[in-house]
């Protein structure tokens, strides 16, 4: 899954997927001629191959991994910019599809109906970065509704060392915070030091901001290995540190809730250490992980976003030399025998 792109297209860092209301699949990834090697991936594009040529960058599956629409890109002489790093896709209850973007003017969001029509640009590109800005972004990673308030949470982000509120409808801004419900400080001292007490400051990326139907915002510090629970006024409510030594990179690079009206438990996207947690969100204790390093299906190299659909089943993504989008069947509640990297394949289809 998916099934095999049309047009000898190929996908490059794949850094984003959400799941609409029709349980349609939306994936954004890079498309750009620098994702790849040129003359060895992309022959055609480059004149001196058969194959292949880079996919556009928002790609929408069916359940079944069918591609029904592809669009997206820059356009001379459109009425937007299209972000210089594509990073993170959210689409609305409506079908309007948000688009973030980490590259170094990338200081504003997109809004286009799910068929690519541009409807508005959140923030004002090219702007100077400001963890305090009402105006601008700094390199949104994710974007996230909670529709129910008519809000839209960035995930602000790779400068920026925030989460920001915007009205859904319109865009306007609404309100932002930072780590412990803190006010940001782009100048504070963000050392992440294993087994000592984080920074106060979010360390960034700030890579997740997620809504729950209980009225909780879950958010992925990823440099600090950490999740940070807010109420969506900003009221700090608790942390909880992942795979503590975990450097680099960073372990929480994105979350998911089950699709259960409870969302009992929370999927976790790994990115550093190429695995997915089960979580408890109750306790928001580890139940158990999957995957590990490598090319072959259920395997990772690099996963970076996560989302599910109403069946339950998963869907993560790849970025780097990943470059691709991963679905996991929800096979039921079943007794845990393996809590670390439990295999994806059942033994006797090895």
């Amino acid at each position: 899954w998916p099934k095999p792109l049309p047009n000898h297209w190929i996908q490059g860092n794949t850094i984003g997927v959400d799941v609409d209301e029709r349980d349609h699949i939306f994936a954004v990834h890079r498309n750009t001629e620098s994702q790849f090697m040129r003359i060895q991936e992309i022959g055609l594009y480059a004149g001196v191959a058969e194959c292949c040529t880079p996919a556009p960058p928002i790609l929408e599956f069916d359940l079944e991994g069918n591609l029904i629409n592809a669009w997206g890109g820059p356009v001379e002489g459109a009425p937007y910019i299209w972000p210089e790093s594509n990073h993170g896709i959210e689409v609305a209850p409506n079908g309007d599809v948000w688009i973030g973007g980490n590259g170094g003017p990338d200081s504003h969001v997109l809004v286009f109906s799910r068929d690519g029509e541009y409807i508005r640009t959140v923030g004002m590109p090219g702007e100077e970065m400001d963890s305090n800005s009402t105006t601008a972004y700094g390199r949104v990673a994710e974007i996230a509704i909670d529709a129910s308030a008519n809000e839209v949470y960035f995930a602000d982000g790779y400068v920026n060392k925030r989460v920001a509120v915007v009205d859904l409808a319109t865009g306007a801004f609404k309100r932002y915070w930072g780590a412990y419900g803190n006010r940001p400080d782009d100048d504070a001292d963000v050392t992440y030091t294993p087994g000592e007490p984080g920074p106060q400051q979010f360390r960034g990326p700030v890579h997740c901001a997620e809504p729950s139907n209980d009225g909780l915002v879950y958010v992925c510090d990823r440099g600090a290995d950490r999740v940070q629970i807010f109420r969506p006024d900003g009221t700090y409510v608790s942390e909880h540190i992942y795979n503590p030594a975990t450097l680099a990179q960073g372990s929480t690079w994105d979350i998911a809730f089950s699709p259960d009206e409870d969302q009992e438990f929370i999927y976790l996207a790994d990115g550093q250490n190429f695995k997915i947690s089960i979580i408890d969100r109750e306790s928001m204790e580890v139940l158990y992980t999957f995957g590990d390093g490598g090319r072959q299906p259920g395997l990772f190299f690099a996963p970076h976003s996560i989302a599910t659909d109403s069946q339950g089943n998963i869907y993560t993504t790849e970025t780097y030399e990943g470059k691709r989008i991963q679905k996991f069947l929800y096979q039921g509640m079943q007794p845990v025998t393996v809590r670390d990297r439990a295999p994806t394949w059942p033994a006797d289809e090895l």
